[in-house]
């Protein structure tokens, strides 16, 4: 049992948590999103039904909500999908506009998906980008 003596690490802001985890890894643009998925790289896209129902989807994408991203990727999970292959797969996580992609490709790292990365500007760049979009 704990006696609550341990340290604890000092609670940090969303900004400066953002921040440190992206320090860690090379987001991505949307131009580069698309050539990453032409050379094989699985864009996962986060977002919710509402947001897919009112502005659409990424053709190809694969459609994984947050709440369900670690499950389906994790290559040793029994509840995996198909397409998480191995520890080396190229990742791209795609949500709204960036910021909770972030924090998703954190969690994917500590799994050992260690080429995941995020779209910076999320769904919305990449259809500011004139890229396809499916409804």
């Amino acid at each position: 049992m704990s006696d609550g003596s341990e340290a604890r690490q000092a609670p940090v802001g969303i900004d400066e948590l953002l921040e440190q985890v992206r320090s860690g890894y090379e987001r991505i643009g949307p131009e580069e999103a698309a050539t990453a998925a032409a050379e094989g790289a699985l864009l996962v896209d986060i977002r919710y039904a509402a947001l897919r129902e009112k502005d659409g989807q990424i053709p190809g994408a694969l459609v994984v909500e947050r709440n369900e991203l670690e499950w389906r990727l994790d290559p040793q999970g029994s509840h995996r999908a198909p397409q998480a292959t191995g520890h080396d797969l190229r990742v791209v996580v795609i949500c709204n506009e960036g910021y909770a992609s972030s924090l998703a490709v954190a969690s994917l790292h500590r799994l050992g998906l260690h080429r995941a990365t995020d779209l910076a500007g999320g769904f919305q760049a990449w259809r500011a980008a004139g890229l396809p979009v499916s409804r």
